[in-house]
């Protein structure tokens, strides 16, 4: 058997960005199957180019950097950054060629069948066509655009961050050299001009397309039954001349730039922490370019002027053979009229272990209540804030906010009960990326309408999903509790698959307080009953529960470990499910993106098994059980196996102890682990494979669960009797 020391082998782990890559490949799967509906197929590219968008500008920037300090410390695979970034580059492009080889060969030619026309270049118009997008041009484009030329007084412009932008050469037309009195006064006073390889003058110039206006606009078809759209960009292309007037435009190309767009935040050297969030997130826009799309062809004069503004590599210029950015796919995938071509919209349901009509403090009294969204409606979570906004018994409401939707309810309740006299504190995550700009708008609001606003810690996300209200009842003070695994957002809500749990037992609310404690005034409680917070405590839990599970598989007693989670990337809980796999320890594990785990890796991880959904519902519940000598405990939370979640961020674990819920909770183990549509397994290659079914039923785990709370609803709206099939735990709480 190995002993200790060898389960850190550089061998034994798969670098973090390479594995989130073939995370983005399992999405683009998606895209390439043929048995999903068409639409549902677009919107899965849209999410290929978004999510390889964010890997840019956070991920891949991020190692740019180390790189140029002369950073070299290799990762837990072996890899220094610069290894790195050579070896997500050759993945990347043969990622993206093959996102174009679907979108063109696969999805286009599909959409033609079905009477959805894109024309792929101005030239394809026919007469009234042509004659309609010339119109559309002076009419709705002309007006918003801002050509910029470029020469020796009229520097290179600043190019925002993922702006779609048309780069031009320029030729004075023949003749035209003095049209102008303002150009001919213009010119007396620039240096010399460009020339190019045939010693011509040019002219290089940009405009940006207006991300104000659709990306595709519908044009005339001709044919009953048929719709045509061409791209924004292209009607752009086709005018272009009558934006620089008296010149010939040699060639217009559209371009892309993608900018490091991780934030540099010094906490400590802040004084006000929500000034200096707002300062950094102006650069963003203007960081150092990092990737530059061009469209395949373009002009080789033009590209020479984009590389040498942007001070970009070779291999970081992707040459596109089709529209840059599909992201537009997403919208266009919602098109009406075609909803034979998308999966039906699923509707969530009301709560399994809920009566609607029934008063939710006295419900949560009763018993505890297991929610599972969106299969489940989120609609619990935001009427336990807004009951305890009105409830003339609550005394104080408390909570976290990592992301909310951009009109979120819960906000507007929990501004109503501090208007209401009632004591609200929040804990608004200011470090959320990519919401900072609309938690500080949310933050402010709070503010003023009395709410005692917290805006993160030094140092640390607050990543954890917990509310706590504080009520009184006839028999004294009563706390409530919502914990869960997703954020407070009813919007991501019906696109997320997360779980959470109401309760008012007294040792988590004693928990719950502590934590609002140690959010607000840094106090810690001598011990905690029930929760495990990171980044202090977490953990230690974790790597106790593994090892426990370790000890028992070697004393010969019952011992296995199920979990669920979005990433699993730490070397220290992987070593320890390498070591508990070396003890017989069997280990099942859904982890839907980055996986830093290798199975199969004789004496060490064959007993270990990974497996990753990817469907209609981002997979984004942590869920973990362990056998305990056949004493099972469920733990749910919101921290993933990751580094950042167990050491940099404040996180919650929190036990699931009603035993039907218990019940629940491993039935959603069982039915993600016979998944046989939606699954890939994790090979010892490091590569994924869909699970082989042979002559299984047809199982998908998401469709499962849909159907199974369309029928619970059904069921309970044809019955009368509500009663609750599991006895109340009063003596719990």
């Amino acid at each position: 058997m190995s002993n200790k020391s060898s389960y850190s082998k550089p061998e034994y782990f798969y670098n973090r960005e390479l594995s989130w890559l073939l995370f983005n490949q399992r999405v683009l799967e998606e895209a390439k199957d043929r048995t999903l509906p068409l639409m549902d197929r677009l919107k899965f590219l849209s999410i290929t180019s978004s999510n390889l968008d964010e890997f840019f500008m956070i991920r891949v920037a991020s190692l740019k950097d180390m790189v140029q300090v002369n950073y070299t410390k290799k990762d837990l695979a072996g890899m220094t950054p610069e290894a790195q970034l050579s070896a997500i580059s050759d993945s990347t492009h043969r990622f993206v060629q093959e996102q174009y080889d679907t979108f063109n060969r696969s999805l286009l030619p599909a959409l033609t069948k079905e009477g959805i026309h894109i024309l792929s270049h101005y030239e394809n118009l026919n007469t009234e066509q042509a004659r309609y997008i010339d119109r559309y041009f002076v009419e709705e484009v002309y007006p918003v655009l801002t050509p910029m030329a470029v020469d020796s007084s009229r520097p290179f412009p600043l190019i925002r961050n993922k702006s779609l932008n048309i780069g031009a050469i320029l030729k004075v037309k023949n003749g035209a050299e003095h049209n102008g009195q303002f150009r001919e006064l213009y010119m007396s006073h620039t240096s010399k001009k460009k020339k190019d390889t045939n010693g011509e003058d040019i002219d290089f110039a940009t405009v940006q397309v207006p991300s104000g206006l659709p990306r595709y606009v519908e044009i005339p078809c001709g044919e009953p039954g048929q719709k045509a759209f061409i791209l924004l960009e292209q009607i752009i292309e086709k005018n272009i001349g009558r934006l620089f007037m008296n010149y010939e435009v040699l060639s217009a190309f559209p371009y892309r730039i993608m900018r490091n767009a991780d934030l540099t935040i010094e906490e400590d050297e802040a004084a006000d922490l929500l000034i200096e969030i707002e300062r950094q997130l102006k650069k963003r826009q203007w960081g150092q370019a990092i990737r530059l799309e061009v469209e395949e062809g373009i002009d080789k004069r033009l590209l020479k002027t984009l590389r040498h503004e942007f001070k970009i590599k070779e291999e970081d210029i992707f040459k596109i053979n089709g529209p840059l950015d599909l992201t537009f796919l997403m919208k266009l995938s919602g098109l009406e009229g075609y909803e034979h071509l998308r999966s039906p919209k699923y509707i969530p349901q009301p709560a399994k272990y809920l009566n609607g009509s029934a008063n939710l403090f006295d419900q949560i009294r009763d018993h505890d209540v297991l929610l599972h969204h969106p299969y489940e409606t989120f609609d619990p979570v935001v009427d336990f804030v807004r009951q305890a906004a009105k409830d003339p018994d609550v005394l104080a409401i408390k909570q976290t906010l990592y992301r909310v939707s951009s009109h979120s309810p819960i906000i507007a309740s929990l501004a109503a009960a501090a208007e209401n006299g009632k004591q609200v504190s929040v804990l608004v995550e200011l470090k959320a990326r990519f919401d900072e700009e609309n938690n500080i708008i949310w933050a402010r609001k709070l503010e003023q309408a009395g709410c005692h606003v917290i805006y993160g810690l030094v140092g640390l996300k607050t990543h954890s999903k917990i509310t706590l209200v504080v009520r009184k009842e006839e028999d004294g003070i009563r706390r409530y509790v919502h914990l869960g695994t997703g954020n407070y957002n009813d919007s991501t809500a019906k696109q997320y698959t997360d779980m959470g749990l109401l309760t008012c037992r007294r040792v988590i609310g004693e928990d719950a307080t502590a934590v609002f404690n140690m959010l607000s005034g840094y106090s810690e409680p001598a011990v905690w009953n029930k929760l495990a917070i990171a980044p202090i405590w977490l953990r230690d839990r974790f790597t106790q529960l593994i090892k426990r599970e370790t000890a028992f598989a070697k004393a010969g007693k019952k011992a296995f470990i199920r979990a669920k989670m979005n990433s699993l990337c730490d070397p220290g809980i992987i070593e320890a499910l390498y070591e508990a796999s070396a003890a017989g320890v069997q280990i099942e594990l859904v982890v839907r993106g980055i996986c830093c785990l290798r199975v199969g890796i004789p004496g060490i991880s064959e007993n270990i098994s990974v497996r990753s959904l990817v469907g209609d519902f981002l997979e984004h519940s942590r869920i973990f059980q362990f056998c305990n000598n056949g004493f099972e405990e469920i733990y749910m939370g919101s921290a993933d196996w990751m580094p950042r979640n167990l050491d940099k961020r404040v996180e919650i674990l929190f036990p699931v102890e009603d035993e039907t819920l218990k019940k629940e909770i491993i039935h959603i183990l069982d039915i993600q682990l016979a998944d046989n549509l939606k699954a890939r397994e994790l090979q010892a290659d490091g590569s994924y494979r869909k699970v082989k079914r042979g002559r299984q039923k047809k199982l998908c785990a998401q469709k499962y669960f849909c159907e199974q709370a369309v029928a619970v609803a059904a069921e309970r709206k044809q019955s009368s009797d509500n009663k609750r099939t599991f006895e109340p735990l009063h003596s719990s709480f």
